[in-house]
């Protein structure tokens, strides 16, 4: 095929940031975009010339122009819609995080591999052009033996409400972010067995408005003697701080994904909601330019778009996502315990954090 035809599923921030990325793609055809909040889709679909505009998404996975889905959505219904995708013969891309339990993640893998379509996990934190080249200086080992990798994402919290509810999110900054910070330790180290886990987690400033962390420092132990330190907030002010550190015996580099490439802005009413990632961005910021790009999500659309034209395999995919799921129930039963928690960990929990709000 030459194109691929690609369905948005969400029309919110996230999914605005997908259609965004995919215009930047001459491999994609993007048909249609389904949301349930009334006239969202429709205002979506005009302003960046989709097509077809939809509240139920179903309709989308049955026209035969679509290859490809996106997954937009809040966390508590990534699962049905992989599913109805995968049984639609649909392949899928599933933002972060996977799913909100193993068994729903453990069903999307099962429903894509049954389908023969491709289960593809968007953490657009390995496709970020600073990044990318962080693991480049790895890889030919300009660092030496690479041992520590550090990576944090904070602010003052998340930019829809219903991250706030743990039913739905299932979880707080770590389940948010903290993803985000895990996989890319896994990345940067070439995905080495995760023996255990230590974290801490904390309920600091929000905690009239959620049962979630909103402040997370997690550590991973991977075999080869290597650990990854995720630290992330809801609970920062001050605007968005995206930042990597990688240490290695011969060397270090310091990535900060932002600062790097924006402006130093003050502003008493704030400014950009519709795209800046801040929820506030009233007083200092760093104001960013072109921020997509920065973050990676057109590489990112780029690359699973040619995974499905080309049927190739994709830098991340559905067993990626969960065993980062794995990891982050662990971490919720070690600061409930209080001790490192060994991997791999077996979690039935209906959401990850349960394991913490005991």
């Amino acid at each position: 095929m030459d194109q691929v035809g690609v369905a948005i599923i969400g029309a919110g921030f996230v999914g605005n940031l997908h259609l965004e990325a995919l215009r930047q793609v001459p491999e994609a055809r993007i048909v249609g975009v389904a949301s349930p909040t009334p006239g969202r889709a429709e205002a979506v679909a005009r302003r960046h010339g989709v097509p077809f505009a939809v509240i139920d998404y179903r309709s989308l996975l049955d026209r035969p122009d679509v290859d490809m889905v996106t997954l937009a959505l809040p966390n508590d219904l990534h699962c049905a819609a992989a599913v109805d995708a995968a049984a639609a013969g649909k392949h899928v891309v599933c933002e972060k995080p996977l799913a909100t339990s193993l068994a729903e993640c453990d069903r999307m893998i099962a429903a894509c591999q049954a389908a023969g379509v491709k289960l593809m996990y968007a953490e657009e934190l390995c496709f970020a052009p600073k990044y990318v080249r962080a693991k480049l200086l790895a890889d030919e080992g300009a660092l030496g033996r690479v041992y520590l990798v550090k990576q944090s994402e904070c602010h003052f919290g998340p930019h829809s409400d219903w991250f706030w509810n743990v039913e739905r999110s299932g979880g707080g900054v770590l389940m948010d972010m903290g993803c985000h910070s895990i996989e890319f330790a896994r990345w940067i180290f070439g995905r080495p067995r995760p023996i255990s886990v230590y974290a801490q987690l904390g309920r600091y400033v929000h905690g009239e408005r959620t049962r979630g962390e909103d402040h997370s420092i997690c550590i991973v132990e991977y075999e080869g003697n290597r650990f990854g330190v995720a630290e992330n907030s809801w609970a920062r002010p001050g605007g968005v701080d995206d930042r990597a550190e990688i240490y290695g015996s011969a060397g270090l580099t310091v990535a900060d994904l932002l600062r790097g490439s924006s402006l130093v802005t003050f502003s008493e009413p704030g400014y950009g909601y519709a795209v800046e990632k801040a929820p506030d961005t009233r007083g200092w910021t760093f104001t960013m330019f072109e921020e997509n790009w920065n973050y990676g999500f057109p590489q990112e659309m780029a690359h699973f778009v040619r995974c499905v034209r080309d049927n190739l395999p994709p830098l991340e995919t559905g067993e990626d996502g969960r065993l980062v799921i794995e990891i982050i129930c662990a971490a919720y039963e070690s600061a409930r315990l209080g001790q490192k928690v060994a991997l791999p960990f077996r979690s039935e929990a209906r959401r990850p954090i349960d394991h913490w709000n005991q």
